[in-house]
């Protein structure tokens, strides 16, 4: 027995990294996972990867979930496949990085469309299924970024997207109540994705720095933080409601 036993879970961003590591996981869970992507090509694999071992899951792509047709699309593709809705997993995000003062508008507005508009119009979509079904959960995905101030690489935007999400999250809690819905986040630290992998890769060794100075003494892996999520999406988790949960091995409660 699973702890998502036949629960039907959305993830989007499920192309790979953080993504593609919540289907593994909710799948092997035994949630029915519904992904998406803008990335077809690379969706395909995970949903082989997850049919591969054992899994079931179902997804639309390409798709831009940051516009109201491509959110709407996904969310009716979904309860078309599975017929309702239990978990929606907001882990989809695009960014452009700039140093305050030099980005561009159309970065930072680009920022703000793929990581706050984005879980918001999903969650929007979503709603309706969830109250119908009696209820569910939705997790948002944070940053350490949107919680402090970062001076080792220049992401203003995403910080500020993130701090949203955080704040969306709380409102959902919220406006929730009386649907027995329940919102909660999840917060990674310094996760080694392909996103973040040329801080890996770099002759500066960013990482090196951040994994020194993380308590756990390790950057994190995909699975961390999907792993988390799991149980947030279950009924282990029922009465966990409104909260951010970090996954940075302590790093954001450290001083340097």
């Amino acid at each position: 027995m699973g702890r998502l036993d036949g629960k039907v879970a959305l993830i989007s961003g499920t192309a790979g990294g953080m993504g593609r590591a919540a289907a593994m996981v909710f799948a092997a869970e035994g949630a029915l996972v519904f992904g998406g992507d803008v990335d077809d090509q690379l969706q395909a694999d995970t949903d082989a990867l997850v049919r591969e071992a054992g899994g079931r899951i179902s997804s639309l792509a390409p798709v831009d979930l940051s516009t109201p047709s491509g959110a709407n699309a996904w969310i009716a593709a979904a309860v078309a496949e599975y017929g309702r809705i239990d978990v929606l997993y907001n882990n989809a995000s695009r960014l452009r990085l700039g140093a305050f003062g030099e980005q561009s508008f159309e970065d930072w507005t680009y920022t703000i469309d793929n990581e706050l508009h984005l879980p918001f119009l999903c969650s929007h979509a979503a709603w309706p299924h969830l109250a119908a079904a009696g209820g569910g959960v939705i997790i948002n995905v944070g940053s350490v970024a949107g919680l402090r101030g970062v001076a080792s690489v220049p992401m203003a935007a995403h910080g500020v997207t993130k701090a949203g999400v955080l704040s969306l999250t709380r409102h959902q809690c919220a406006a929730g109540a009386d649907y027995s819905i329940r919102a909660v986040a999840v917060t990674p630290g310094m996760i080694r994705t392909p996103a973040t992998q040329p801080l890996f890769d770099d002759a500066l060794n960013a990482a090196e720095g951040f994994r020194a100075l993380t308590p756990s003494r390790r950057t994190g892996e995909p699975e961390d933080v999907a792993r988390v999520a799991a149980f947030l999406a279950s009924d282990d988790a029922a009465f966990i409601n409104g909260a951010n949960i970090v996954v940075d091995g302590g790093i954001s409660v450290m001083t340097a």
